[in-house]
């Protein structure tokens, strides 16, 4: 899945792809802004790509590039679809392993979250589904009960992401939000219908973790 590309030199294209086997793989598509280009139109964002690659010293050369899905219809001709799919990729590109790092849970959930994304009422409903469910995965899901910094029992009213989640009184630093409903722990009912693998959201732990079923 082509998360991110830019351009480079003359004719080529930076492509950083999110594999389901091989973490990202950045690659240079030579010649691919030409005219006459074989798959210039195929190396772009929300396209799904079976590739062939030859390793370099910084980057991977693609030579072949055919299309397995597109997912642009639908969202490129809507601003907010276009913007929050546009999000989706950008957090799966920083959440991804690094190089040569498999992770199927993360792509498949990418994929599903596009797929959503073109139809759902509500896109921004499923991009804030994907991040909350791509942190957990990733091991970076904040706090939405017990306190993130000292562990006092929640539910709290305050909620600070660099603090890592829902405070308390005495821990709430300044740019603190309360969210609507008025307890950092009600974030999680707009996770109830989580996008990708089938996962939703089953509830918060003794810690004042969530977990996914």
């Amino acid at each position: 899945m082509v998360v991110r590309s830019y351009d480079f030199a003359e004719a080529d294209r930076i492509v950083v792809l999110l594999t389901r086997g091989h973490g990202l793989v950045r690659g240079v598509a030579k010649g691919v802004r030409r005219s006459k280009s074989r798959f210039g139109s195929r190396v772009q964002l929300f396209v799904e790509l079976d590739v062939l690659l030859y390793p370099g010293r910084a980057l991977a050369n693609i030579t072949t590039a055919d299309t397995v899905s597109y997912f642009g219809a639908g969202i490129i001709e809507d601003y907010t679809r276009y913007t929050t799919a546009c999000a989706a990729l950008e957090a799966a590109e920083r959440l991804a392993v690094a190089e040569n790092g498999e992770d199927p849970f993360l792509y498949d959930a990418l994929l599903t979250t596009l797929r959503r994304i073109q139809q759902h009422p509500d896109p921004t409903l499923v991009l804030d589904a994907f991040l909350l469910q791509a942190m957990d995965h990733a091991g970076w899901a904040p706090s939405l009960f017990n306190c993130a910094q000292c562990g006092k029992p929640g539910p709290h009213r305050a909620f600070h992401p660099e603090a890592g989640g829902a405070v308390c009184t005495e821990c709430r630093p300044p740019g603190s939000a309360t969210p609507p409903g008025g307890a950092a722990g009600d974030v999680v009912v707009g996770a109830q219908p989580v996008a990708g693998c089938g996962r939703r959201a089953g509830g918060v732990d003794k810690r004042g973790r969530w977990f996914f079923r």
